[in-house]
């Protein structure tokens, strides 16, 4: 049928051999028995029930095998993006826990339309809006919130306030509440999940502490002792449904689903370029979010809540030989299973084992090896890493996701505020012009200044490469008649630039000196055409390249 071969899982398929399906079925397996901790314990994070966990689980991986472009890639619920999905849903009113769950699928199906629609428009350079350093920042900041978060898990104690220190203080306040034996248990759980990985098991730690969990819990019975659980589980699939948001603010969603969105695609597509380096496939950010968006679309219509791209699903997908997307439908075939017919002993799960799988998690999101290199690299950028980590700990994720954005931009505008410059010279019996700061043996041509500006002229920096100019022409030696512009860096110039330029052109003419422009591109040059500043007695000349206009100031022999 032709609509189904233009997508993307028949292109995936074309040339599907026998015998890759065993390699697909081992993977899809292992995929899902990594995906059962993090199915169960992520929700927690916003409040949400386990099986809305299991729902994102499985109908998003179906949703991304069929329009999403890897054959390696897998989705899910990640820690980060849950913690953006709670500080949303704390701006949201509900009247009851249903409102919650309705609340965090439209979420998700507002995040899958605006991935298909970003995915259209061709916007999926906007993913890479969050600089590394402000991420790695942003993360290990999100991931500090689920540290304290845990705090109530690991003591059975509710904590009810906010932020990093007041849960720290209600606690110790309510020492005297605290479920030791919950404590011990987690404590237990969670050193178990830091030797398996110092151990390199082959085995996943939290698929472990999960067994183990559940089997400790049915035979001492740890809910009679006071140990809180899981609960019951439902034993079928959701329906197919839109999420009843009639009652719900729609200012509220709309701005919670855009926060969602760019850490979910920001994060999950930095997580999709480091997997397609280490196993050599290629990823295209546009078709990637239009997989995302098939994935979150198909979560918000079954009940699930927004996902990306999990680390955890894709390492192991990959490192078990997995071919094709069927070991995505493989791995949702087996977690459907799951919930059908084993969701009786994923009821008994105990909280804090929850809350050591979660805490183990957030502990392997904060990137120390990360900070060690921005600080090496660049002590600016570790500076912004550290505001958006603050951020994100002290004002709030959803705070923190502007703070992010906001030290993003400051960023760039630190970058180009101050351009860098250089002037430039000839080297005697060699071609071409060099930059006299760099190469010793270059000398000023005769006569005029070649001055490169490395750069865009926007109205932030008009001002201060405007005070360079001067400063260079003030510092011209004497005779000198003619200043000119190497444009080849500047790639963009707005209004502002060009009235700058045509006052400083006013400037050097009472000096005594021409401004003229060499090697101007396309898109600078037709604002600067319709600004005039090539027209009339006081015209300013233009060059195609430097030889050019050595060649027309100081004669056939320049």
């Amino acid at each position: 049928m032709p609509m189904i071969e233009r997508l993307p899982i028949a292109d995936g398929m074309r040339g599907y051999k026998l015998e890759w399906l065993r390699f697909d079925v081992t993977a899809g397996l292992a995929v899902a028995a990594v995906a059962i901790p993090s199915a169960i314990a992520y929700p927690a994070i916003a409040g949400l029930p386990a099986e809305m966990g299991i729902y994102a689980s499985i109908l998003p991986l179906v949703g991304y095998a069929i329009l999403g472009p890897s054959r390696k890639l897998m989705v899910g619920p990640d820690a980060a993006t849950m913690t953006v999905l709670a500080a949303a849903l704390a701006n949201i009113p509900f009247d009851t826990p249903a409102g919650r769950v309705a609340a965090a699928a439209a979420l998700a199906l507002m995040v899958g339309v605006m991935c298909l629609l970003a995915g259209r428009l061709g916007l999926g350079v906007v993913a890479s809006f969050l600089s590394r350093p402000i991420l790695i920042g942003f993360i290990s900041g999100i991931s500090i919130s689920i540290l304290i978060g845990q705090i109530g898990r690991f003591t059975g104690v509710r904590i009810e306030s906010d932020g990093l220190v007041q849960p720290l203080l209600e606690i110790v306040r309510k020492a005297d509440l605290i479920h030791w034996p919950s404590v011990a248990f987690g404590s237990v759980m969670l050193a178990l999940l830091v030797l398996l990985a110092r151990l390199r098991s082959p085995v996943p730690g939290p698929l472990v502490v999960v067994v183990l969990a559940g089997l400790a819990s049915a035979l001492f019975d740890l809910q009679g002792r006071g140990m809180k659980v899981i609960g019951s589980l439902p034993s079928a699939m959701p329906e197919l449904a839109l999420p009843d948001i009639s009652q719900l603010p729609l200012k509220e969603i709309l701005l919670g689903a855009a926060a969602i969105w760019l850490v979910a695609v920001s994060s999950g597509l930095v997580a999709a370029r480091s997997f397609g380096a280490k196993d050599r496939f290629e990823v295209d950010a546009d078709r990637e979010l239009t997989g995302l968006g098939a994935a979150n679309v198909f979560s918000g219509l079954f009940s699930g809540f927004p996902v990306t791209v999990s680390d955890s699903r894709t390492a192991i997908n990959i490192a078990t030989g997995g071919r094709s997307q069927v070991s995505g439908l493989i791995a949702a075939l087996a977690l459907t299973i799951l919930l059908l017919f084993l969701n009786n002993a994923l009821s008994l799960l105990p909280n804090p084992a929850l809350g050591a799988i979660l805490v183990f998690a957030a502990l392997n999101l904060i990137d120390v090896q990360g900070f060690r290199e921005i600080w090496r690299v660049s002590r600016l950028e570790f500076a912004f890493a550290l505001i958006s980590m603050w951020g994100a700990i002290s004002l709030g994720v959803l705070s923190g996701v502007v703070i992010a954005i906001a030290g993003t931009l400051l960023h760039v505008l630190l970058k180009e505020m101050r351009p860098r410059d250089a002037l430039l010279g000839r080297i005697p019996g060699r071609p071409g012009f060099f930059k006299l700061h760099r190469a010793v043996d270059a000398a000023p041509v005769p006569g005029m200044v070649i001055y490169m500006v490395q750069g865009s002229i926007l109205f932030f920096n008009a001002d201060y490469i405007c005070e360079r100019f001067e400063t260079v022409a003030d510092q011209a030696p004497p005779g000198t008649k003619w200043l000119v512009l190497d444009a080849s860096a500047v790639a963009q110039i707005d209004t502002t630039g060009a009235a700058m330029l045509r006052r400083l052109r006013g400037d050097l003419a009472e000096a005594g000196m021409t401004l003229a422009i060499a090697e101007l591109h396309k898109e600078p040059s037709e604002i600067l055409r319709r600004s005039g500043f090539f027209d009339g007695p006081d015209a300013t000349p233009a060059f195609d390249d430097l030889e050019d206009a050595a060649r027309a100031i100081a004669g056939p022999k320049a």
